[in-house]
């Protein structure tokens, strides 16, 4: 067997699409870890696409028979990205044609660099597409894929762990708590345990005891007979009895006061419910799914919820980390979501700026992915291009030196983000003062003019 055929099995595929013979044989000869797929035309570029399906693409804009132009390169990335729309296309244009770059990002290329080539810095870029075609191809594998589980993206360790054990719960009746900040998915959860379950064609009931006044709540959930309090014209089943052979999701448990912890645990012991003045007992086949944000442990400690209740809702636990623990799944989340919104919209975007990607993986997200669903449709709605920016998402770009290291791999990127923040700084050291600012950073006012106007740090007084 042909050794050289197998190891080229391994490697990434990388198509390299240009029309300069020399540069094309350099490319092919540098990018040696790679398996290399080389076009000279946009006609052999999409048939290399169509029978390697390569996760990256290295596409001159200047491509015959316009290759003093960029029409035919525009078409070509339009064409690649109508096929294979999860490739990562990188064009390469000529020096000072930026304006021509930028069209292209804007079209969907993923990066752009300009002729003449540095193999150093094109090496970065290159390994920054392919590190995000990867991320992007486990989101596709990841729990999204899993039937009954519709929703929930992610590809870390500790959301497989998540999905691995909904996979073995849902088939059992076991009672079961989900854990986690508000806005992690919690009631994902409860729908995956009962859509991966014999039950899933039964109700599932969903009750917020949060949601419901403490004086309401015991009739929301138990029912009540006609007659068994001022405006109880007729017998209503509760929401217990709703879910018979189905599942019964109480969220927020931990608020549900201590007189009905006392009613649901004789429920979770028996198996019966009583309506408000009633006095025969109902029984009920349903699987309880429970979610709080709170401590139970503490509360336990603090005499605020029952130590018995807490081990007949929590015969397993399902623990949700906090988006700010997922790591790369932010930028997973955030694209999955972003596609949602914009079909919704019908918004023609494609994707987010670097700083905004930078951005999303920064910020903390005290809201979790409730938070980011939130900021993303309002950006989609409010974006007056084909890429989400830092600003779209009322979200600040960090400082270079806050950014994780494989984020600022991209020498361009990096650059735009230390001009940003020393911009930022002077012109807050000089309280808005472009005369004062552009002296603090040894540039002329209409350079400084010039940056601003780039960077849309437009709020500033002359002198």
């Amino acid at each position: 067997m042909d050794t050289k055929s197998v190891d080229l099995k391994n490697k990434p595929k990388l198509l390299v699409v240009e029309d300069d013979p020399g540069l094309l044989r350099q490319l092919k000869w540098h990018f040696e870890g790679y398996e290399v797929l080389t076009a000279s035309t946009r006609e052999q570029a999409l048939v290399q696409l169509r029978r390697h399906e390569p996760m990256v693409v290295l596409q001159d804009l200047g491509l015959p028979p316009d290759a003093e132009g960029v029409e035919e390169g525009l078409a070509c990335l339009r064409d690649i990205l109508r096929l294979a729309p999860h490739t990562k296309v990188i064009v390469v244009t000529g020096n000072g044609q930026r304006d021509n770059a930028l069209r292209a990002v804007a079209q969907g290329a993923y990066d752009f660099y300009q002729k003449p080539v540095d193999v150093a810095v094109l090496d970065l870029i290159t390994q920054r597409a392919f590190h995000m075609a990867e991320l992007e191809m486990a989101l596709r594998r990841s729990l999204g894929g899993l039937p009954g589980l519709t929703g929930m993206v992610g590809s870390c360790e500790s959301i497989l762990k998540v999905g691995r054990m909904i996979e073995r719960l849902a088939p059992t009746r076991a009672s079961t708590l989900v854990l986690g900040e508000s806005g992690t998915g919690k009631e994902l959860v409860a729908r995956g345990l009962h859509n991966l379950s014999p039950r899933s064609g039964k109700p599932f009931i969903a009750i917020n005891c949060a949601a419901i006044p403490e004086n309401l709540l015991e009739s929301e959930l138990f029912g009540y007979e006609k007659g068994a309090f001022t405006g109880a014209h007729k017998t209503t089943p509760g929401k217990v009895e709703s879910a018979d052979g189905g599942t019964l999701f109480l969220d927020e448990i931990g608020d549900m006061p201590a007189a009905l912890q006392a009613k649901l645990l004789r429920f979770l012991q028996e198996r019966v419910v009583e309506r408000v003045g009633g006095r025969e007992p109902i029984p009920v086949d349903v699987r309880v799914v429970c979610a709080t944000h709170r401590d139970l442990q503490k509360m336990i400690a603090d005499g605020l919820f029952r130590q018995d209740l807490y081990f007949r809702v929590a015969e397993m636990t399902v623990t949700l980390p906090a988006l700010r623990e997922r790591g790369d799944d932010v930028l997973l989340i955030a694209r999955a979501v972003l596609t949602s919104c914009a079909s919704q919209h019908g918004r023609a975007i494609k994707g987010f700026t670097e700083e905004a990607q930078a951005a999303l993986r920064s910020y903390g997200w005290p809201g979790n992915i409730r938070e980011l669903q939130n900021r993303i449709n309002s950006a989609v709605i409010m974006c007056d291009s084909a890429m989400v920016s830092a600003e779209d998402l009322d979200l600040l770009v960090p400082a270079t030196e806050d950014v994780p290291e494989e984020d600022v791999l991209n020498l361009r990127v990096a650059r735009s983000r230390v001009e940003r923040l020393c911009v930022q700084r002077a012109m807050a050291r000089a309280e808005g003062n472009v005369t004062r600012a552009a002296e603090l950073l040894g540039v002329t006012r209409p350079t400084l003019y010039d940056m601003l106007e780039k960077l849309g740090l437009n709020n500033a007084t002359e002198a």
